[in-house]
């Protein structure tokens, strides 16, 4: 199972926000580019980097976070957060991502979506589907729409679509245990999909459930940081 760590950006600073808002913010470091290198020391392969600030704007903002991060680290980056025009997926991809999640513009203009992973392939392209209660929610999780995500990845999975990055906002950092049941559904109903599994993870317990249900990655983020989890633990 690939464990990855996840970094969320504001004003460059690595933070966590309770159930994706922003009046809920916790900073753990004003150097992400430590936690990153922290993390490469222990063995980690991959980083999961968020441009909270280019969420909330609808642009990416933190370009030279990753770039730094890029620079100098060997991580995998997969990169998301206010990639809505050709432009900042370019800038995504200059600056050092390996994948870039695309959640927003998926829902909202799925022809520029699907123009995005003809170009760049299915390898390059993560499509980010955060969820609460089945429904997608979009733009930093600002805005809840009446899509079923069960309906959004067929059609996306119809399109070439490899690899879904799932997010139940409602568990969030919040610590509480993740949604097992629902990427137990979506494993079934979609085997060929890449399901990354990602909210709520508080415990070695909780990869183990995501394990057993043969869930190959997950995204774990608070945890670490309020060292409920340790990464000498997941190696």
């Amino acid at each position: 199972m690939e464990i990855i760590p996840a970094i969320d950006l504001i004003n460059a600073q690595a933070v966590r926000l309770s159930q994706g808002d922003y009046n809920r913010q916790t900073t753990y470091n004003e150097n992400p580019l430590e936690v990153a290198q922290k993390f490469e020391s222990l063995g980690i392969k991959k980083l999961h980097l968020v441009d909270l600030d280019g969420a909330k704007a609808k642009r990416v903002i933190n370009e030279k976070v990753l770039q730094q991060i890029a620079k100098n680290t060997k991580l995998e980056i997969e990169f998301g957060g206010g990639i809505k025009t050709d432009e900042d997926l370019q800038k995504v991809f200059d600056s050092g991502a390996t994948q870039a999640i695309i959640g927003t513009i998926a829902v909202k203009n799925p022809k520029l979506f699907f123009k995005w992973l003809e170009k760049f392939g299915p390898e390059k392209i993560i499509l980010g589907a955060d969820v609460k209660e089945e429904k997608l929610a979009v733009n930093g999780w600002l805005e809840t729409s009446e899509i079923s995500i069960f309906d959004f990845l067929k059609t996306n999975e119809n399109q070439g679509v490899k690899h879904v990055i799932c997010t139940d906002i409602s568990k969030d950092g919040m610590l509480g245990g993740t949604s097992v049941d629902l990427y137990k559904k979506l494993m079934a109903e979609f085997p060929k999909l890449n399901i990354i599994a990602s909210g709520g993870v508080a415990s070695m317990e909780d990869i183990q459930q995501l394990e057993a249900i043969n869930c190959k990655s997950v995204v774990v983020g608070k945890a670490i940081y309020e060292g409920k989890i340790k990464l000498s633990e997941l190696l």
